[in-house]
């Protein structure tokens, strides 16, 4: 082999590329820069330009991990945030290794059924294959076509990284059409039809978690070319919430920047969804991914869901009120006013709960309401805290038996019931408290039987539920107040999502 000062002494362009292909492949050289310092005498001789690409290619494929399929041609956007391109060689550069730029997108797929689809298809090793082949192929070709990279990870998980929010809302739709059979999109020049033995699959649904589009959130790549950072985690961490929130139909679930983002792009140059109106961003307050607050959105893509919209003012309401701990009265208000619109926007249902409620055998969406007033009243007019619980936990009931009833709204009516739950246990205490010294005063003529009551429980119990309803005792309010105010801290209320 000759060296390098042999260069312009008649080495052939086969002999060039051995000469380089040696030290990519162990690791002698790893970046283009290095590539070119290395063959700086020949740079000027067009006959080595060719090999140089030829070589750069190579050690893109060696060293770049998930950006190695990236190019200038089919990647535009992205290319020109994740390389620094050569100013003699405009299709070849070095990748960079910290990304905190604002226009960089990071999109976490998961595929809904996959564990078991691989049991059930065992004895159909030909239904795995054509999976596995949709995955790997199909996936990159969509992303392609968006301009965007992808990679699978783990079986049935893929990571995308897109250079804006439409792309990357773009490409988790287009996936979503692929393996649920829809056409959510509708853009003719990202065909999601399936073709070949991929028609034979049955309908896949698909959860995302799309965050980026700020500064602060970096996306760091290793020395191989592997993606790590905040930016990965948070998108997981998001694809997880969604998949917990609708763990049999496809959500999509994004940091609010995203949406900020895409309505910026959208304005003056109107995207195919924009122009479809094919996706409204329903407001799903903050969640909290060990130890950091992110606001969050729902994407929501299906017409039969998009009656969300007629609620989302009331969510926000509610979302306000618990940033700025409003418990005394403003949370529970919001949150019935919340439940009031849902049972008013959402389709027709009716329940059976196990035994009637308040005189309700079953719960349709008026009765449901109506348990939302009587709910209202205990707690804001008759101060009958004990009942506003109990009316809490129907709900509760009731919610849960309604197959389309949203699950993040449930999961903020469980919250918030848990929290008033923790204010009453402390409140029966210390109004049991009130009871017992002011007996004397308010069973009068009673009070003998008052004293014999507390040898019978089943007596004495409902003798205190007359007690705390007397209007002899005039601190039910302050001392419940008082309690709210002592136990800001206990009350602090987040849904949390991911591993503690």
């Amino acid at each position: 082999m000759k060296n390098i000062s042999e260069f312009n002494s008649g080495m052939t362009e086969y002999e060039f590329f051995s000469f380089l292909y040696d030290r990519i492949v162990t690791k002698q050289i790893t970046t283009f820069s290095a590539l070119k310092e290395l063959i700086y005498p020949v740079l000027k001789e067009k006959w080595t330009h060719p090999v140089i690409m030829r070589a750069f290619l190579l050690l893109k494929r060696m060293n770049w991990g998930f950006f190695a399929s990236i190019c200038p041609n089919n990647h535009k956007r992205l290319w020109r945030e994740v390389v620094i391109t050569d100013r003699d060689f405009p299709e070849a550069g070095d990748l960079k290794k910290t990304l905190q730029i604002s226009n960089l997108y990071v999109a976490m797929l998961d595929i809904h059924g996959y564990t078991k689809f691989c049991m059930d298809s065992r004895k159909n090793l030909s239904m795995m294959h054509t999976l596995d082949w949709a995955i790997e192929n199909e996936i990159k070709r969509i992303s392609t076509q968006c301009g965007a990279i992808s990679q699978r990870e783990r079986g049935d998980e893929m990571v995308v990284v897109a250079a804006g929010a439409t792309d990357a809302l773009m490409i988790t739709l287009c996936i979503i059409d692929y393996f649920e059979k829809t056409n959510y999109v509708n853009n003719p020049d990202i065909p999601t039809r399936r073709t070949g033995n991929a028609e034979a699959l049955p309908a896949f649904k698909i959860s995302g978690g799309i965050t980026g589009g700020n500064t602060q959130s970096p996306l760091i790549i290793t020395e191989r070319g592997n993606l790590s950072g905040f930016l990965l985690n948070s998108g997981a961490r998001l694809q997880t919430r969604a998949n917990e929130l609708s763990p049999k139909e496809s959500r999509i679930m994004v940091a609010k920047q995203v949406m900020m983002n895409y309505e910026k792009e959208n304005a003056s140059n109107k995207s195919i969804l924009m122009e479809n109106d094919a996706v409204y961003f329903f407001d799903t307050g903050q969640i909290e991914f060990k130890g950091v607050m992110i606001p969050t959105c729902e994407v929501v893509f299906d017409t039969k869901e998009r009656y969300k919209e007629k609620f989302s003012e009331e969510m926000t309401k509610l979302f306000s009120s618990i940033r700025d701990n409003l418990w005394e009265q403003r949370i529970f208000q919001d949150l019935m006013d919340l439940l009031t619109k849902v049972a008013y926007s959402m389709p027709k249902f009716v329940v059976t709960p196990k035994q009637p409620l308040h005189g309700m055998r079953t719960i349709e969406n008026e009765s449901y309401v109506q348990l939302c007033r009587l709910a209202r009243k205990a707690y804001c007019v008759s101060e009958d805290y004990y009942l506003a619980v109990e009316l809490l936990k129907d709900l509760i009931e009731v919610s849960t038996q309604i197959p389309s009833f949203d699950k993040l709204v449930l999961d903020y009516l469980k919250g918030i019931m848990e929290k008033y739950q923790f204010l009453l246990d402390s409140f029966e205490n210390q109004i049991n408290k009130e009871v017992e010294d002011k007996a004397s005063h308010i069973f009068g003529e009673h009070f003998k039987t008052w004293n014999a009551a507390k040898n019978g429980y089943q007596i004495y119990n409902k003798m205190k539920d007359i007690g705390r309803k007397s209007k002899v005792i005039t601190v039910k309010k302050n001392l419940w107040l008082g309690l709210i105010s002592q136990n800001k801290e206990k009350l602090d209320f987040t849904l949390y999502s991911g591993k503690k």
